[in-house]
């Protein structure tokens, strides 16, 4: 049963949606890729406790890597492509040849691309922290400037 909750963070609203409990979708206001509201089930300020605990944390710049327990829907390839953002230290990045490479397929940079577009939780999977081939900030579903103050946050070059 899906539910979700409402909280603040530095780019504003933050809605987290849970699937029977668990943590499947952090989406921020605007955000391309963004599902319908309906589809985010009852509101229920009471869920996810660890999930608000640790986004509290990371914004305050205490937390680096996230441990909340998630359910990502998606296809295997998209799975496979989320579980690999996870593995980008804090304030650091990869290009999405990188992912591709990693992922054992060095062609497929393009679908890793479009994956990450896709990741369905923002923030808790660091698809910011990738970038073009040449360094450069390409797309985010929450849009560039987002993108670019979480990174100069992470490297402590920005405080939100």
């Amino acid at each position: 049963m899906k539910q979700h909750t409402v909280i603040d963070s530095p780019y504003g609203p933050l809605t987290l949606v849970a699937d029977d409990g668990v943590l499947c979708g952090l989406y921020m206001t605007g955000q391309r890729h963004r599902p319908l509201e309906e589809t985010f089930g009852d509101r229920d300020d009471t869920l996810l406790r660890a999930a608000k605990e640790q986004l509290a944390a990371y914004f305050r710049g205490e937390l680096k890597e996230f441990t909340v327990e998630l359910r990502l829907p998606g296809t295997p390839f998209q799975r496979s492509v989320w579980e690999q953002l996870r593995t980008i230290p804090y304030g650091e990045t990869r290009s999405y040849g990188d992912l591709a490479d990693a992922l054992g397929n060095p062609r497929a940079s393009r679908a890793v691309g479009l994956a990450n577009g896709r990741n369905p939780v923002g923030i808790v999977v660091p698809c910011h922290r990738v970038v073009g081939a040449d360094g450069s900030l390409t797309g985010y579903g929450g849009g560039l400037e987002r993108k670019r103050r979480l990174l100069d946050f992470e490297r402590g070059t920005a405080l939100f």
